[in-house]
């Protein structure tokens, strides 16, 4: 009886009806933990993914200490007894199936791209929770810091390349393209062929000549060889601090509640960089 409750309950909700109990919900995907840590009752989330605790990665990090921390593995889910599991779409098949043997049922998140597909996967979250005011509260946020990011544009076509650990750059279709273009900057890795991102050499990256790079951190410390790259002197010589925007990796690897945080930073930064004479 108790089961049949619950799963009409979860039916309803799915549908767009009233919440009639609170859902006890896992995820196992680090955005959807973040969505969920913001809009959900705390009784009402039932484990956090494998990432939820990593500061570097995740806005919320120190909250999801709260939170039962799950592998990603069916195991450990199936032992909470979730009523929902929110995971990204091309999560592990052999995890997807075992939950759907135990007739447990998995909303999928696309990794967004655009501002507007984040407030839509807000929308999504607050409804399967049972709280669109919520969502209204952040979307309301976010388009507030993207108001402040617009005014504070910069003028003309800088262009700016984000690089991170061994040379990887951002690509240019992805949520991190659409906050750069808040702020009046293009992403160069478009000049690169780079559509979904890429490893490049120093060269490639100095030959390219954008204006500005982006970084996650100021002055990274030499803790292994991927950062080599990003201590190199020929990129410090031709990209010195007022050529760079340092915004931490927690700020831009996901859609959510830190958006207006990330949007803000950029905004900042805006009044203090100087864009790379091209020759």
């Amino acid at each position: 009886m108790i089961l049949a409750f619950r799963a009409l309950a979860l039916a309803a909700l799915l549908a767009g009806g009233a919440q009639a109990a609170p859902l006890r919900i896992a995820s196992i995907n680090m955005c959807a933990d973040q969505l969920l840590q913001t809009l959900a009752d705390p009784e009402q989330i039932a484990g956090l993914g494998p990432y939820s605790r990593d500061a570097s990665l995740s806005w919320l990090a120190e909250d999801a200490k709260k939170y039962p921390r799950l592998t990603g593995e069916a195991e450990d889910i199936i032992a909470l007894k979730p009523d929902l599991v929110l995971a990204g779409k091309y999560g592990k098949k052999a995890t997807r199936d075992l939950l759907d043997d135990q007739n447990i049922k998995i909303v999928d998140f696309e990794v967004p791209r655009s501002i507007d597909e984040v407030k839509a996967q807000v929308r999504r979250v607050a409804e399967i929770v049972g709280h669109p005011e919520r969502a209204s509260a952040l979307n309301e946020k976010i388009d507030a810091a993207a108001a402040r990011a617009r005014a504070a544009a910069m003028q003309g076509h800088a262009k700016i390349l984000a690089v991170s650990r061994r040379g990887w750059v951002a690509g240019t279709n992805n949520l991190l393209s659409s906050l750069l273009a808040t702020v009046g900057l293009a992403n160069a890795a478009g000049e690169l062929g780079l559509k979904s991102g890429g490893f490049v050499s120093l060269e490639t990256i100095i030959a390219a000549k954008p204006d500005l790079i982006l970084v996650a951190e100021a002055a990274p410390s030499a803790e292994d060889q991927g950062k080599a790259l990003l201590l190199h002197p020929a990129l410090d010589r031709n990209y010195p601090p007022e050529s760079r925007i340092v915004i931490p990796e927690q700020l831009t690897i996901c859609g959510g509640p830190m958006l207006p945080a990330a949007l803000d930073r950029l905004s900042e930064a805006m009044g203090q960089i100087t864009p790379k004479p091209r020759l």
